[in-house]
């Protein structure tokens, strides 16, 4: 009988939160490469306030880049939506999987170095998620 109580005491996992914390993190994941990959091959950022606005404004014309930005505004969307099924000290952890994700696609995609320094503070990432998940 106590076993039963103790059933209907423990929520559900809510599967549709999961969901929405899972297309946060796909929408910033794919806006942080996108970004990466399109001003990658731009140059510096030029000297001088003007040139500079003058120059990131040319840059939010690219498609690549418009897709990037909307992503951002589509995880904002899916987060907001996750905040409201779980507290924040729940939820937010899970955002540290977009270092473990933007590493390992920038690293497969982008041809970025990885160092055992970064391959450890990764691993340290997902140990601490593991941690306060529980």
């Amino acid at each position: 009988m106590k076993h039963m109580e103790r059933m209907r005491m423990q929520p559900r996992f809510d599967v549709a939160g999961h969901c929405y914390i899972a297309l946060t993190l796909f929408f910033t994941v794919y806006g942080q490469l996108v970004l990466k990959w399109q001003m990658s091959g731009v140059g510096p950022l030029p000297d001088g306030a003007t040139s500079k606005l003058w120059f990131l404004l040319q840059q939010f014309l690219n498609p690549w880049i418009m897709t990037g930005l909307a992503s951002a505004f589509l995880a904002s969307l899916a987060w907001m939506a996750a905040m409201t099924r779980f507290d924040l000290n729940y939820a937010y952890p899970f955002m540290s999987l977009a270092f473990v994700i933007v590493m390992g696609f920038s690293v497969l995609f982008l041809n970025e170095p990885i160092t055992v320094q970064r391959l450890l503070g990764t691993l340290m990432v997902v140990g601490g998620l593991i941690v306060m998940s529980r």
